[in-house]
């Protein structure tokens, strides 16, 4: 059965954004009282899940809304330095003129998620967005029944464990890319539906069997 909905994840899966936050960190670990990162510990996150993350920083979880808020603040005021990877806007417009409804699904502010998607918003459509940490499910279930489509039609695509984990728990597939904020080899040890190493690949596995594949230039 092709799939009919791809919920995206923004962060890390369509917006290069681990730059800024690595330039970001410690500033909000200072002001919320959570263990700095060095240089050296990153490459040791990035194999970690998001509860061994918090656990490593010692990230006090009843900070984690206002946390979430002042992210998103700073987020917004440096949204033109986030810019898209290369051939996200392509891929997006692909799947949308092959018939997959596109809807996003964040942490970050929908303000913010359509000021980094530019002109490319307007492929998406639903956006459910200031999701809590582990908040994703409940909105997976009210984009599926917003797009009126059954689970089995529906992936989801993300760049962390707990996107995976949020899939699982709402019973659709899942899918990982390659580029975003979890290593590679820690995505693939959740065993997710598809890795994806490309962009291109998406497209490949989305419009398998819908009879409409091809790649639209952003020429």
């Amino acid at each position: 059965m092709p799939y009919s909905l791809a919920i995206f994840d923004l962060d890390g899966t369509l917006a290069d954004s681990f730059p800024w936050f690595l330039r970001t960190i410690n500033d909000v670990a200072d002001r919320f009282g959570f263990r700095r990162i060095a240089d050296e510990d990153v490459e040791g996150l990035r194999h970690a899940s998001t509860r061994e993350i918090l656990t490593g920083l010692e990230v006090p979880l009843w900070k984690l809304p206002a946390i979430a808020r002042y992210a998103r603040r700073l987020k917004g005021e440096a949204a033109a330095e986030i810019s898209l990877f290369a051939g996200v806007e392509a891929m997006l417009r692909t799947l949308s003129q092959s018939g997959v409804q596109l809807a996003l699904v964040t942490s970050d502010s929908e303000a913010n998620a359509r000021e980094k998607l530019g002109p490319a918003a307007a492929l998406f459509a639903h956006f459910d967005c200031a999701a809590s940490l582990f908040g994703k499910p409940a909105k997976f279930r009210r984009v599926i029944r917003r797009a009126g489509v059954e689970p089995g039609q529906v992936i989801a695509i993300g760049d962390e464990e707990r996107d995976i984990e949020a899939a699982r728990a709402v019973g659709i597939a899942c899918g990982a890319v390659s580029w975003g904020y979890a290593a590679p080899t820690a995505l693939r040890g959740c065993q997710p539906d598809h890795v994806f190493e490309r962009m291109e690949e998406i497209v490949d596995v989305l419009c398998r069997n819908r009879g409409i594949v091809g790649w639209v230039s952003e020429a």
